[in-house]
C-alpha cells in the first residue's frame, strides 16, 4: 500500500521494521560472527555490512539547522552526524550517537529503494545533492518515526534483551511499576529503573525504556493470570 502523496515513505507495521532489523543482523553474521551479546557493533554493520561511508562533521552549520543529528546522503552513500553528538567529547552522549547511527541505516534499509522507485526522488541518488534525509530533535514526520523503531530494534534486539533482562531479574516475566513503586509519570525513576539494561546495549535509558514498553517487559501492573 502506497502512502498518502503528502508522505514520502509507505505505511510500515512495526513487525515489518523489527523484521528488516532482524534481516540485516542476519545477513551480518553471514560473514562476520554473530552477535551473541550487546552491544551491537553498529558503527561496524554501518561500514563493514552495508558499505557506507561514514563521517562526524559539523552538520549544523553544514544544513542549517540548531537541531539536526544526522543525516543520509544515498548518492555518495554516506551518513553523518552531528559532533554535538560525539561521544569522545562527551561520552554521555554515546547512546543517542548509536541511534542516530541506527537510524540513518533504518533510512537506508526502509527507505532507499522506494524512493529508487520513485521519479521526483531521482535527485536524491546524485552524487553531490542534498541528503535524502535529516534527522532533527524536533521533527517527527511517518519516514523519521519509522527509522527510530527500526533503530531501537537493531540496537536492542528482542533475543538479547530477552536473554539480558532474565541474567538480571532473574526470570523473564515482566516487572510492574506498581509493584516496583513507579510512578508512570516520573521519568527519572523509570530511567533509573531502566539504566543498568540501557549501559549494557550502549543505548539511552529513555531508547531502553520504550523498547521495554514496546516487549511488554516493563507494564503499568500484572495482568491476572487463570493459571
Amino acid at each position: 500500500m502506497r502512502a498518502p502523496s503528502k508522505y514520502r515513505v509507505p505505511y510500515l507495521r512495526e513487525k515489518v521494521i523489527e523484521e528488516h532489523a532482524e534481516m540485516l543482523l542476519g545477513e551480518w553474521a553471514l560473514e562476520h560472527p554473530a552477535i551473541a551479546e550487546p552491544p551491537v557493533p553498529i558503527e561496524d554493520i554501518l561500514e563493514l555490512g552495508i558499505k557506507l561511508d561514514f563521517e562526524v562533521a559539523d552538520l549544523r552549520s553544514e544544513l542549517g539547522h540548531e537541531d539536526v543529528l544526522g543525516g543520509i546522503w544515498f548518492g555518495a552513500r554516506l551518513v553523518k552526524v552531528d559532533q554535538s553528538l560525539d561521544p569522545t567529547r562527551n561520552s554521555r552522549l554515546l547512546g543517542r550517537y548509536r541511534f542516530t547511527i541506527a537510524h540513518e541505516i533504518g533510512h537506508w534499509r526502509l527507505h532507499r529503494e522506494h524512493l529508487m522507485n520513485d521519479p521526483s526522488a531521482a535527485s536524491l541518488f546524485e552524487q553531490k545533492d542534498t541528503p535524502a534525509f535529516v534527522c532533527r530533535s524536533s521533527s517527527k514526520p511517518p519516514e523519521e518515526w519509522q527509522a527510530d523503531q527500526f533503530a531501537a530494534c537493531i540496537l536492542i534486539p528482542r533475543r538479547l534483551v530477552f536473554e539480558a533482562w532474565e541474567r538480571w531479574r532473574g526470570t523473564r516475566d515482566e516487572a510492574a511499576l506498581a509493584d516496583l513503586n513507579i510512578d508512570p509519570d516520573d521519568d527519572i525513576a523509570l530511567d533509573a529503573f531502566c539504566r543498568p539494561l540501557a549501559d549494557l546495549f550502549e543505548v539511552s535509558a529513555q531508547a531502553m525504556r520504550i523498547r521495554l514498553q514496546g516487549l511488554e517487559l516493563l507494564v503499568k501492573e500484572k495482568e491476572p493470570r487463570l493459571f
